[in-house]
C-alpha cells in the first residue's frame, strides 16, 4: 500500500482527485508525483499502480544495443487505448490510463475475458489494449479488427505492486485461461537486429503499429518502436484537428518516419512525398469543408453497450473529459441485445480558428 503521508501530501498539491463510479469510491493520481505514476488509483482495500511510461527508440541498430544487456521479448504494439482490468467484490472493472473507471470498457470487458480468471486470481490486474473501429477514444484501429472492438492483454501486475509478472508466468496464465493477447513474436538478442528489421518491415506492410521490446531480466526494461505506417497514419488521422495538438506531435512523427525509412532501406520516391502531403492536407481540407457547411469541425464515434445504465454513465464521463472537445449526442438505439451510442467530438480549437478566418478574420503570427 502507498504511504498515507505521501498521499496526503499529494492531495494538498492537487495531484490526487476523489472519484466515484456507481457506489465505488476511490482516489486517483492525476499527475506523476514523486515515484507514483499518473493513473495510480487507491481503493479502501488496495492500490493499483499506474501503467509506467515506456521510452521509445528511433533506431533499431543502435537503440537495442544501448537499451538491453540481456535477451528480450518482442510483442506487437496494438493501436488502441490502455486499460488495467481488476476484480473487486465480485465485479470486474476497467481503468483507463489516467485512472478513471471507464463505463464503456467495464461494460464490455467480460465479452473477452472469462470471469474465472479473476475468481481464481483476485489479486491480479490485466494490462490490456482495447482496439477497434467502434471504440470511443481513438480514431485509429488495427487492420485486422474490422468491426466493434477487441481486447489484447500485454502485461499482468498485482494489486499493491508496481512491477509486472515475469514474461513466462504471464504467457502461462494467458494460455491457461485462453486470454486474448497481443502477438508475441519471440525472444531475441541484440545480435539478431537484422531479423528484427525484417519483422518490422513486414508489420509496416501489414499496416500494424509497431512493437514493444521487453528485457527478459529482473529489471524488465522495455522500449517501443513504431512503423512507417503508424507515423503516417497518426498524421492522417489527426490533421483534421491540427490546431488542437502541439507542434512537437508532428515533428516527432516526421523524425520517426524519416529514420524508419532510412534504417529499413525503403524507397524515398515521389509516392512517399505525395502520401505525406496527402496525410496532412486531406484532414485540413475536410475540416474547412465541415466548417463552411456545418459550422463545426468534428468526428463521429459509435460504440456498443450491454447496459443502458453504463451507456448513460459513459456519456456523462466523456462529456467532462476535455475542455477542448465538446460532445454532442447523435442518438441511442437498440440493436438486438446491445445499445448503440453515436456521438460527435467537436474540436473546439479548430472550429473556432476556421470559423474566424473563413469569415474574414485576421490572425497575428
Amino acid at each position: 500500500m502507498l504511504d498515507a503521508s505521501l498521499v496526503k501530501e499529494a492531495l494538498k498539491k492537487s495531484k490526487v482527485k476523489s472519484e466515484q463510479f456507481k457506489d465505488l469510491e476511490y482516489l486517483r493520481f492525476t499527475d506523476d508525483y514523486k515515484n507514483i505514476p499518473r493513473g495510480t488509483v487507491i481503493f479502501q482495500e488496495f492500490t493499483i499502480f499506474g501503467y509506467p511510461h515506456i521510452g521509445r527508440i528511433f533506431q533499431l541498430s543502435t537503440g537495442l544495443r544501448e537499451q538491453f544487456t540481456e535477451p528480450f521479448w518482442v510483442e506487437e504494439k496494438v493501436d488502441g487505448y490502455n486499460l488495467r482490468i481488476f476484480y473487486h467484490k465480485g465485479e470486474v472493472y476497467a481503468l483507463t490510463r489516467s485512472g478513471l473507471i471507464c463505463a464503456f470498457s467495464t461494460d464490455r470487458v467480460l465479452d473477452f475475458i472469462d470471469k474465472r480468471f479473476f475468481e481464481d486470481n483476485p489479486d491480479l490486474v490485466l494490462c490490456a489494449e482495447m482496439a477497434g473501429p467502434e471504440n470511443p477514444y481513438v480514431e485509429e484501429s488495427p487492420p485486422y479488427v474490422k468491426e466493434d472492438v477487441r481486447l489484447f492483454v500485454f502485461d499482468i501486475m498485482r494489486k499493491n505492486e508496481s512491477t509486472f509478472l515475469p514474461q513466462r508466468e504471464k504467457l502461462e496464465l494467458i494460455e491457461k485461461y485462453s486470454l486474448p493477447s497481443v502477438e508475441v513474436f519471440g525472444r531475441f538478442t541484440v545480435d539478431q537486429v537484422e531479423k528484427i528489421k525484417d519483422l518490422l518491415r513486414k508489420l509496416d506492410q501489414e499496416c500494424r503499429e509497431g512493437v514493444v521490446f521487453k528485457e527478459d531480466s529482473e529489471r524488465n526494461k522495455r522500449v517501443k518502436y513504431i512503423t512507417r505506417y503508424a507515423n503516417l497514419n497518426d498524421i492522417r488521422i489527426t490533421s483534421l484537428n491540427i490546431m488542437g495538438l502541439p507542434a512537437d506531435y508532428y515533428t516527432n512523427r516526421l523524425l520517426r518516419l524519416a529514420l524508419f525509412i532510412e534504417e529499413e532501406g525503403l524507397e524515398k520516391d515521389d509516392s512517399l512525398y505525395t502520401e505525406l502531403g496527402k496525410a496532412f492536407l486531406e484532414g485540413i481540407f475536410q475540416a474547412c469543408k465541415l466548417s463552411r457547411e456545418e459550422g463545426k469541425v468534428y468526428r463521429t464515434f459509435r460504440c456498443r453497450f450491454h447496459s443502458k445504465e453504463n451507456l448513460l454513465i459513459f456519456l456523462e464521463q466523456i462529456k467532462h473529459s476535455s475542455a477542448h472537445i465538446q460532445i454532442i449526442e447523435r442518438g441511442i438505439r437498440q440493436e438486438g441485445n446491445m445499445y448503440v451510442l453515436e456521438f460527435d467530438k467537436v474540436f473546439l480549437n479548430m472550429t473556432g480558428l476556421l470559423g474566424h478566418v473563413l469569415r474574414g478574420g485576421s490572425v497575428f503570427d
